[in-house]
């Protein structure tokens, strides 16, 4: 054994309350509420806050899953290692592989908006890729770094929207509550339209996840986990609700739907204009705090992963300084850095939405196979968390599907190759 790495040894429980709530809530923060806005009125026009709450309820169902499940076994890798242990090595492998590739194609796109906030197109790769280094040096840190950085980002980040919202109220408050109202389509929404929505915004509320990944450097997990989950979904929701209403209600839903940049119209419009500098930068650091919570999450579950045999075995070696996964870490940052030069915004997206969908499907299947004493929930709640995965991945687009099956059919038949080679020595 080195003196300084250590072969496949437990991780440190450095994380409180305080600091795994503060990642869930960054994560989610930065996944969806400078972005998600937009694409979401597209769908449901003026029912957007409907499609909201779908999304909530939906997401509150996996939430209760996965911190049912992390609370017993609190150990990295998220649902990789709930779906290995209570459904077998196969489904196992499909949440972590799902989660390995959804999460660095979410990387590469927090990287790529931060950086676009920030500079010309011209410079926003190698200003993506930067922040990708910086990062997962961040990360390498160790944890209680990870966390302290992010609980600064997600306090300039609320305080960012705080101004926001400050700004459309005045306005409102100023034209009556009118503003932006003759904007509203006159045609009816049905719910094909709301689930469109919430399968939009669905992926905005996923950062709580990050909870469970994280869940072998967690004190106390089986109190710490449960509540750090809900505390940062409810915290996330009340967020959404507050600042999607004042959007929705200054710009109008058409105005909202072809924004590019929502929150920046919504100070442009209320006339604080002022702001605008300000508002893109908390757009680059909620992503830039998300970015970073999703480094270590995609660290962890790699980590895990080669520990059981399904990445390769020189990924599960922790520094022992440190406590941190490092060859995992290491490896997630390089896999950011690539897909960053290969492919576009789009197609992160997709692929990010269809594996994250796979990931909590696997999570609700393997918390409905806990026993009574183990549950925090009724099986009714796996059932709808289930069921809710499956009506919003088929309310993605044919291509996120096909392009998400292909990724995921590439990773099991990898693992199969590597079986059978095992086999045959």
């Amino acid at each position: 054994m080195s003196s300084t790495s250590n072969p496949s040894a437990p991780l440190r429980r450095r994380l409180g309350f305080r600091d795994a709530t503060a990642i869930g809530l960054g994560s989610m923060l930065g996944a969806g509420v400078f972005v998600a806005f937009a694409p979401a009125a597209a769908a449901a026009g003026a029912w957007l806050l409907l499609g909201l709450l779908v999304a909530a309820l939906v997401a509150s169902a996996n939430a209760i899953s996965t911190a049912q499940l992390a609370a017993r076994n609190p150990r990295s890798g998220g649902a990789y290692v709930f779906g290995r242990e209570r459904l077998g090595p196969w489904p196992g492998f499909v949440a972590g592989w799902a989660f390995v590739a959804g999460k660095v194609a979410s990387c590469a796109a927090m990287a790529l908006a931060a950086a676009s906030y920030l500079v010309p197109e011209w410079l926003v790769k190698p200003l993506a890729t930067t922040v990708v280094v910086l990062l997962t040096a961040v990360n390498l840190a160790g944890i209680t770094r990870t966390a302290a950085v992010t609980r600064v980002l997600l306090g300039i980040v609320l305080a960012i929207l705080a101004l926001v919202v400050t700004a459309g109220a005045v306005a409102l408050g100023a034209s009556g509550f009118s503003f932006g109202a003759a904007d509203a389509p006159a045609e009816a929404v049905g719910p094909s339209a709301v689930l469109g929505s919430a399968g939009v915004l669905f992926f905005a509320f996923a950062g709580y996840a990050r909870v469970a990944t994280l869940g072998e450097e967690v004190r106390e997990p089986e109190r710490t986990i449960p509540r750090a989950v809900i505390a940062s979904l409810l915290s996330a929701l009340v967020v959404y609700a507050v600042v999607g209403g004042v959007a929705l209600a200054v710009l109008g839903p058409s105005r909202l739907a072809g924004s590019t940049a929502p929150l920046v119209d919504v100070v442009t419009a209320s006339g604080w204009s002022w702001c605008v500098p300000l508002v893109r930068a908390g757009a680059a650091v909620a992503a830039l705090g998300a970015l970073l919570a999703l480094i270590a999450g995609i660290g962890r579950t790699a980590f895990a992963m080669a520990r059981e045999g399904d990445l390769p075995r020189s990924l599960a070696v922790v520094r022992a300084r440190t406590g941190v996964p490092h060859r995992a870490e290491v490896a997630a940052g390089l896999g950011v850095i690539l897909l960053v030069w290969t492919v576009d915004l789009g197609f992160a997206i997709v692929l990010s939405s269809f594996s994250v969908l796979v990931y909590y499907l696997v999570a609700d299947l393997a918390a409905f196979t806990q026993p009574s004493h183990e549950r925090l929930a009724p099986r009714v709640v796996q059932v709808f968390g289930v069921v809710g995965c499956a009506v919003l991945a088929v309310t993605l687009p044919w291509q996120a599907i096909v392009l998400g099956g292909c990724v995921l059919a590439a990773g099991l038949l990898v693992r199969a190759a590597v079986l059978v080679r095992r086999r045959g020595r």
